[in-house]
C-alpha cells in the first residue's frame, strides 16, 4: 500500500469534474507527496489526466443514476488496503459506498442523505455555500481562498488539431450545448449573429460540443456560413487543447465553459436558468452576462413559463460588447 494514499470520489458531470480540481489542489498542498487517485466515470479519464496532482483515474463501472450495489461492493473490495483517506464529493448515499466497502480509515464528506454510517468525518457546509459547487468541494479540505482549476494543455495535440481542422488564423470558439437541458441554451440565432460578426472581422469560428450538440451546431453553421461545426468530431481532451488555442470562447453555462476557464481562454458565459453566483467560470479573463429577470434563476431544465425570456431577450450585442472588451485586453 502507498503510505497515505488518498482516493477522491469524483462527480459525474464535466463542469463539476473541472471544479473538483480546486479540491485536488488543496488536498495535494496539504499532503505533499501522497498519491492521489480520482474515482470517476470512464469518460473522465482524459480530463483527469490533465490534473498534474492526480496519479491515476480509477474507473467507476456504474451506469449513471443506477444504484449498482453489487458493482460498488466489488469495486470497494478490490480497493481494500490501498488508501488511508477518501473524500466523497457527490452528496448521494450511494456515492459513499465504495470507500466504505474498501474499509478506508478516514472517509470525509458532507452529511446529505443521512450518510452517518458511511462517512466518519462529516464536515459542515455553511448555508451560503450550499450551491457554490467549487467552494463546497474545496471546503472539504481547505477553507482558504478558492483555488483556480488549471488543466494541462498538450501542445503537440493542439498543433495537430489545428492542422487537422485547418485553423491557421486566430479563431473564436462557440459552445452552444448544455447537457442539463434547453433552459441553459442561448438561442441559435443569437450565436449565429455573433458568429457572423466574428467571421466578418476575419476570424475563424468553430462550434465545439459532443455528438449530442451536433444538431444545434448544424443550425448555427447554416445561419452563419463559414462557421465550422466540430460538434461530435473531437474528444474531450481535444476540446481542452482547442479551447486553449482559441482567442475567445462564448458559451452557455456548461461543462465546456469550465474547461475553457481552466485553460485561461478569455470567455463570455451566458447564464439564464442557472445562477452565476453558484457555478461561475473560475477565471480572471471571464465575463458573465445574465439579465437577472425576476423569474430566474429557476434552476429548471425547461423554462416553466414557456418563454425562456432570460435567454431570448439577451441579445448578441451584449455578448459582443463584452467579447470586444476581453479581446481588447488580451
Amino acid at each position: 500500500m502507498a503510505e497515505g494514499a488518498i482516493l477522491i470520489i469524483g462527480p459525474s458531470w464535466i463542469g463539476d469534474m473541472v471544479m473538483a480540481h480546486a479540491l485536488v489542489q488543496a488536498v495535494a498542498a496539504q499532503n505533499t507527496g501522497a498519491p492521489i487517485d480520482l474515482l470517476a466515470p470512464a469518460w473522465a479519464a482524459s480530463l483527469i489526466a490533465r490534473m498534474p496532482e492526480v496519479r491515476q483515474a480509477v474507473a467507476a463501472p456504474f451506469a449513471h443514476a443506477r444504484f449498482g450495489l453489487k458493482e460498488r461492493w466489488k469495486l470497494g473490495r478490490s480497493l481494500r488496503g490501498r488508501y488511508t483517506t477518501a473524500y466523497v464529493l457527490p452528496g448521494s448515499w450511494k456515492s459513499a459506498l465504495v470507500p466504505f466497502f474498501a474499509g478506508i480509515e478516514h472517509r470525509i464528506g458532507y452529511l446529505k442523505e443521512q450518510r452517518y454510517l458511511l462517512l466518519n468525518d462529516i464536515r459542515s457546509l455553511p448555508k451560503p455555500l450550499k450551491r457554490k459547487t467549487a467552494l463546497g468541494y474545496q471546503r472539504l479540505a481547505d477553507a482558504g481562498p478558492l483555488r483556480t482549476p488549471r488543466l494541462v494543455v498538450d501542445a503537440a495535440n493542439q498543433a495537430a488539431l489545428q492542422r487537422r481542422f485547418g485553423l491557421k488564423r486566430s479563431f473564436v470558439a462557440l459552445m452552444p450545448g448544455a447537457e442539463y437541458g434547453p433552459a441553459k441554451r442561448w438561442p441559435e440565432r443569437h450565436y449565429a449573429e455573433f458568429a457572423r460578426t466574428m467571421l466578418g472581422r476575419g476570424l475563424d469560428v468553430v462550434i465545439l460540443g459532443s455528438k449530442n450538440d451536433h444538431p444545434v451546431g448544424v443550425a448555427i453553421a447554416s445561419l452563419a456560413p463559414g462557421a465550422r461545426n466540430l460538434c461530435g468530431e473531437t474528444q474531450l481532451a481535444d476540446a481542452i487543447d482547442l479551447l486553449a488555442a482559441a482567442r475567445l470562447a462564448v458559451t452557455n453555462d456548461s461543462g465546456l465553459m469550465h474547461v475553457a476557464a481552466s485553460v485561461g481562454t478569455p470567455l463570455v458565459a451566458v447564464f439564464g436558468s442557472t445562477s452565476p453566483d453558484n457555478t461561475p467560470p473560475i477565471a480572471e479573463k471571464s465575463v458573465v452576462v445574465t439579465l437577472r429577470l425576476p423569474c430566474s434563476p429557476c434552476l429548471q431544465r425547461v423554462c416553466p413559463l414557456g418563454h425562456l425570456d432570460c435567454l431570448q431577450k439577451l441579445g448578441p450585442e451584449t455578448v459582443l460588447a463584452n467579447a470586444d472588451r476581453l479581446m481588447g485586453a488580451a
